[in-house]
């Protein structure tokens, strides 16, 4: 029996004997000897007691996240950068660590962030205080954390366990609806991620890079032009032409890995050009595009690096029809992206006066591991 579950499945049924006045009093009324049934009666009534409000792991994610955390102990112990999966994968070691260390966010948030201050450890209130700032300028936030490459493709890092269909990522998953029931517009991109693993431009990772894959990117970019598209509605539109084509990458992921990781190999991927279809010419972004995007090095990947025309503010111009504008850092997607958001801004006062939608896209481990944190920043003056 594992010690934790069962520790928070007592707890949770003290809180609904607790808490429920017509259950204590049932309980009251009883011989002395049926108490104790009476409790686990009322525990049995009550399913999201066991293990508190947000509910128990089950058996085969539980597994999955203790070999995680064997994984991420042993590579902070080696101060490896990169951990080793099967068939030549690589996995960035923060994105493993992110992953086993539960719940991330409210009070637990100190114990688990990489953050250098411990008042910037919670990404909630930051995420917040933006989106509010947004709101009250008529622009509309939309959230678009990357998932964990070992959320989408765990069998690559830990090929013996099977989650039977079961999140991998179940804390994100609970995150992503703390954040709803603050008004805050997420998109998840696993389930679409999963459903693509086998399409014809699969996989949706790169096997030795630590971004999505040029599938990867084209799938989110639908997936996020679905959620903006009337938001949007009539702005005029361009033409433009898709091709996929191969390339070679080197994958950053071979670089950063120690000399006990074999070197990789030149990965070939598929990634979707686009063009003017008029005059083959590359997008750019365009500043006085109502759409902008910010984040990290997933808004920059394949369109300032790795490769051309192929990133997410091409695939987002292909699906919408105009080109977006883009604010992208090879750094933290977390707080400094915001920073160079409120300087564009106070250069240009009547820059987010342009602005409908913003799309801040960024690897979902920056919620504990960015050492920067989650500070809250002025959108303008």
């Amino acid at each position: 029996m594992k010690s934790i579950p069962f520790l928070s499945g007592v707890r949770g049924c003290w809180r609904a004997l607790a808490f429920q006045p017509r259950s204590a009093r049932a309980a009251l009324s009883l011989p002395r000897n049926s108490c104790f049934c009476a409790a686990i009666l009322a525990c049995l009534a009550l399913p999201r007691a066991f293990g508190g409000d947000l509910g128990p792991l089950s058996e085969s994610q539980q597994k999955f996240i203790n070999e995680l955390a064997a994984k991420s102990r042993s590579a902070e112990s080696e101060r490896a950068a990169v951990i080793a999966g099967a068939d030549g994968w690589l996995f960035l070691s923060s994105d493993i660590r992110f992953l086993s260390v539960g719940q991330f966010w409210g009070a637990d948030a100190a114990k688990v962030s990489r953050a250098h201050k411990p008042e910037s450890a919670d990404p909630i209130p930051a995420i917040v205080d933006f989106h509010d700032q947004l709101k009250r300028r008529g622009i509309e936030l939309l959230l678009v954390p990357v998932p964990p490459k070992a959320a989408i493709c765990p069998e690559k890092l830990l090929p013996d366990v099977d989650l039977h269909g079961e999140t991998a990522a179940p804390y994100l998953a609970r995150f992503y609806d703390e954040l709803r029931k603050r008004e805050i517009d997420v998109v998840d991109l696993a389930p679409v991620f999963l459903q693509n693993r086998a399409s014809e431009h699969a996989p949706v990772f790169c096997k030795t890079d630590s971004h999505w894959s040029g599938s990867g990117c084209v799938l989110a970019a639908q997936t996020i032009t679905e959620k903006i598209r009337e938001k949007l509605a009539g702005q005029p539109r361009k033409n433009y032409a898709a091709e996929w084509k191969e390339t070679t990458i080197k994958g950053d992921l071979g670089d950063l890995a120690g000399s006990d990781i074999k070197k990789p190999e030149p990965e070939k991927i598929a990634i979707r050009t686009i063009s003017d279809k008029e005059t083959s010419a590359t997008i750019n972004p365009d500043p006085n595009s109502p759409l902008l995007i910010i984040g990290d090095s997933h808004t920059l990947v394949f369109h300032d690096f790795l490769a051309e025309k192929s990133g997410l503010l091409d695939q987002l111009a292909y699906e919408t029809g105009f080109a977006p504008d883009l604010i992208g850092t090879r750094g933290s997607g977390a707080t400094s992206v915001r920073v160079s958001l409120y300087r564009r801004a106070r250069k240009d006062p009547g820059y987010l006066a342009k602005k409908k939608v913003i799309v801040w896209c960024f690897a979902a481990r920056e919620f504990t591991e960015s050492d920067q944190g989650w500070d809250k920043v002025p959108v303008g003056q």
